[in-house]
Order: C-alpha cells, then structure tokens, then sequence
C-alpha cells in the first residue's frame, strides 16, 4: 500500500525586522565645485551592498547616495549641485531562523543637508529597512493511496491551493530621449536633474513579464547664453523581461526600485544641444504563482483492519485578491511663512510613507502620509529660487472582498500623479494620485496525512458492539464520520435510510448496520 503525493512549492517568509539607524556625517565639498552660500534642496537614497549574518546578528552595508542643490557663495551668485556618497554599515539583531535567504528592502530615508561653511556640509540622514528571510520549499501533500487487498474508505477534500511557480531577480535597462520644447533655449550646462517614476503597469505574456510605465523627468539648466530655465516632460516607456513558463493564467506580484538614473545632454540632428538621453535601471524582484486544484486525501479507514493515520499540520494560501487600486488625495494647505515671496512654481516631487497597515474585516487599512516639496520662483532674491517641504496624512481601505483575520499581503505603492499649484498668495493646492499594488493571501493550516499503520481489531470488543443502532444526529455530524465510527459505510448508511443525498442535519432520526467485516 502506498501513499500518492504531490509536491506543492511554497514561498515561506520568516518574521520581518524593523530597524532604523541615523547617517551622521560631514561631507567636504569637491575642489572643483563653487563655495555654499546657501542650501537650496537635497535628497538620498540607500544601497545595499552586502548582506553577511555573523552569530544572531545581520551586517548590512552599503552606500549612502546623495545630491545637494545650492546657490553659490561667489560675486555672482548662482545655481550649483554636487553629489556625493557616504558608506553606512549598520548591525541588525536577527532571532534565530530556520534557513533561507535575507532580505533587504530600504523603507523610508528622510535626508538632510545643512551649511556649516562655504566648504563643508553636515549631511544627516535616517533611515528605516524591513529585514526578512525568504525560503522556497516544495510541501509533499498526500492526495490519494494505492490500494491492495484492504477495503480501504478514503475522504478527499477539494483544494485551490497557490503555488509559488516562479520567485527570480531581475533588471530592466530604461533607455528614453525627450527633446526639450521649441519655446526653450539651447542647454549649455545641466545644474539638476530630478527623475521619479510614476506608472508602472506589469502583466503576463508567454514566457514574458510586460512593463509599461512613465518617468517624470525634471531639469534645471544654464542655458549657453547663461540664463537658468528648466524643462519637465512625462517620458513613457515599455518593455519586456523573461519569465521562462510564464503565461497569462499565472498570477504575478512584483517590486521594483529605480536605480543608476542619469540624464545626459545630447545634440539633435540639427547639431544643436536640444535633447535629453534618460538612461535608468529598473531592478526587480518578481513573483509568480498559479493556483492548484487537488484532492486532498483527508482520512482514511478500513473495515478489516484497524487503520490509523499519522499526520503533521502544514500551511498552504489561497489566494484572495490580485489587485491594482488607486487613491485620491487632495489638500488645500495654507502657508503663511510664504505670503507674497512665490511667484510661481517649477516643479513638485513627492513620496508616499506608509507608517502602518492593519488587517481588518474589510481588508487591509493603510494610513501614512504623502511627503510633497515643490521647488519655486521667489521674490526680491539675486537667485531667486527656493524650495518647499510638507505632509500630507491620508489614510486608504484597500477592500478585500471577504475576511481573513490572518491574512498575508505583499503590497507595493508609489505616486503616480501629482500635481501642486498656486490657489492665493499664501495657498497651495494639492492633488494626488497614489497607486497601490496588492496582493492578497488567506494561509489554510490543514493536516496532511504522512503515513498509514494498520493492525488487527480488538475481536472482543468489536463483538460488543451492537449489529444495528437507532442515531439521532448532532450538530456536526456528517455521514463520514458516523460510517466510521459504526464500521459501516456511506452508501450503506444511505440505503438502509432510503436517503437520496449524503446531507444530513441536527435531529434526523436514522438506522445505522454495522457491516459484515471478516472478522465476524
């Protein structure tokens, strides 16, 4: 007699990590660069280089990379940019694991540059990363038995289970190229570049993950007359990445990181200095899975030998909800400290910070904030620009569609639209679109049957037991257990009780025979 398996790969997570650590640090400004007379933005963003655990502890290190915008402390004074990187290292405590890989993901940076003096910088920077272990086993489920001389009565359940089908790494090179408007001048020198993405839509091909997505591109430029103008554009772009047994019945989950961003100036093909080459790097971390209809072999008894099933618990998901869902923010923030100093905006960036996301009946509830800056034209300045930081809290039920009180997701998010404008003199109006990416698993903890041992019945007791029982039925009962419990079967139960259907509720009233077994 032997047990029919089938393996189901499942993707294990181990408990996440929260750590939070500060970047503190003095930067000296290049020899080739111009004096800081003032700061006028700044931004970083975190690499993580090497992931080595040592003991209960994980070394993570890395580089902080980052860019400054200044006004110059010259005769005459005007825009500038440097940047620069700093390494970090940072030691994580680690609860003992059962194997698998680290994962690093990088969850919030909040960066910041101040002067100390013409030539020096204070740059200081907190940052927060997720730390988690990732393991992929392959589950053996007993789905039926191979049967030989024993009467064997077996139960099988039916299962849509998700299994993991695919789980790789894997980068997407953006390479785009904008013209700037004819209104615009020639460029001369780029000061600063700012690229963001916004949409990112994935879906399944043959053998292929589809990207589509923009970037928002941004540059503040000295033309080569030596005026300062900026240029901003949306720049689409769309793709496709190898996924070897990929096809659209899969479902897929991805994140993604925009990384290695650079914006040249290039000549158009009148030989003038007129376009932008946009090159980025796309890394991400993409998950397959496909959902799995089996017949769990839930129990099994015989009616010549006392048969008893050795079982373990394992935990399998079903899935729940793919979901691509968007939210609306909008905010009309009053801004006294800059009464009559804006002259116009020129360009606004923002980044969403989720601080917690909760399980609820409804689905997942999501509360964070949207961090908006907007870069703007002032008044009664020689270099007349500066630059604008804020929040805004919002707060997002993504819907399940039916409860699960210990449901896992994987949700990704990012702004895909923002606009900021000028509603009074000392008012901005702000609207966005944040994007959330959800993917919504229930775990189902079952017992899998592992092995069957047998042995021969107790003729003194089963000589006890009655030949036929009157049974009122209690809530819970099903026509299984009771078929077991009497040593009979299901259809014998069903034929002595002229029953047509296997259904049965609390208080019927039925004849239950105890069958001819070989012992008697």
């Amino acid at each position: 007699m032997e047990l029919i398996k089938k393996k189901v790969r499942t993707n294990i997570l181990g408990k996440t990590v929260i750590d939070q650590f500060m970047i503190d640090d003095d930067y000296n400004v290049p020899d080739a660069k111009s004096d800081i007379g003032r700061v006028v933005s700044g931004e970083g963003t975190l690499k993580v280089e090497e992931v080595r655990r040592v003991e209960n502890y994980l070394r993570v290190t890395g580089k902080l990379y980052f860019k400054v915008l200044y006004v110059t402390d010259t005769g005459d004074p005007s825009l500038a940019s440097l940047d620069g990187k700093l390494p970090f290292e940072e030691v994580v405590y680690i609860e003992e694991e059962d194997g698998g890989d680290y994962v690093v993901q990088v969850a919030r940076i909040e960066f910041s540059a101040s002067l100390i003096h013409s030539r020096k910088l204070a740059i200081k920077t907190m940052a927060e990363i997720a730390v988690h272990t990732e393991k992929t086993v392959d589950e053996e489920t007993t789905v039926d038995v191979e049967e030989d001389e024993e009467r064997l009565f077996k139960k099988q359940r039916p299962l849509e289970l998700l299994e993991l089908h695919t789980n790789k790494r894997d980068i997407y090179r953006i390479k785009e190229e904008i013209t700037i408007p004819g209104t615009k001048e020639n460029i001369g020198t780029l000061i600063w570049t700012d690229v963001e993405l916004r949409k990112l839509d994935t879906k399944l091909a043959q053998d292929a993950l589809e990207l589509t997505g923009e970037l928002q591109v941004f540059c503040f430029y000295e033309s080569q007359e030596g005026k300062t103008d900026w240029v901003e554009q949306t720049v689409p772009y769309e793709g496709r990445i190898e996924c070897m047994g990929a096809d659209e019945r899969l479902y897929h989950h991805v994140y993604n990181e925009l990384t290695d961003v650079n914006v040249e100036v290039r000549m158009d093909e009148d030989g003038e200095m007129r376009c932008l080459g946009v090159e980025a790097t796309l890394e991400m971390r993409i998950l397959l899975y496909e959902e799995e209809k089996m017949e769990l072999l839930e129990d099994v008894y015989s009616l010549d030998q006392e048969c008893v099933p050795q079982t373990r618990d394992v935990l399998y998901e079903e899935l729940i909800l793919q979901n691509h869902s968007k939210c609306k923010i909008a905010e009309r923030l009053n801004l006294p400290e800059l009464k009559e100093e804006i002259l116009q905006i020129c360009h606004s960036g923002g980044g969403l910070q989720v601080e917690n996301m909760k399980v609820v009946p409804e689905g997942v509830q999501i509360e964070g904030v949207l961090h908006v800056n907007f870069l703007y034209i002032k008044a009664n300045d020689a270099v007349p620009f500066d630059m604008w930081q804020g929040m805004v809290p919002f707060s997002y039920l993504l819907e399940s569609g039916r409860p699960c009180p210990n449901m896992r997701y994987d949700i990704t998010y990012g702004v895909e639209q923002l606009a900021v404008d000028l509603s009074g003199s000392d008012e901005v109006e702000i609207k966005a679109v944040v994007a959330f990416r959800s993917f919504l698993r229930c775990p189902i903890k079952t017992e899998v049957i592992t092995d069957l041992t047998f042995q021969p019945f107790d003729e003194a007791q089963m000589g006890k037991r009655p030949g036929i029982v009157g049974y009122i039925v209690n809530k819970g009962d099903d026509l299984w257990s009771l078929a077991k419990r009497f040593y009979t079967t299901v259809e014998g139960i069903m034929e002595i009780n002229d029953m047509s259907s296997n259904e049965i509720k609390e208080g019927d009233k039925i004849l239950i025979f105890k069958e001819n077994m070989s012992i008697l």
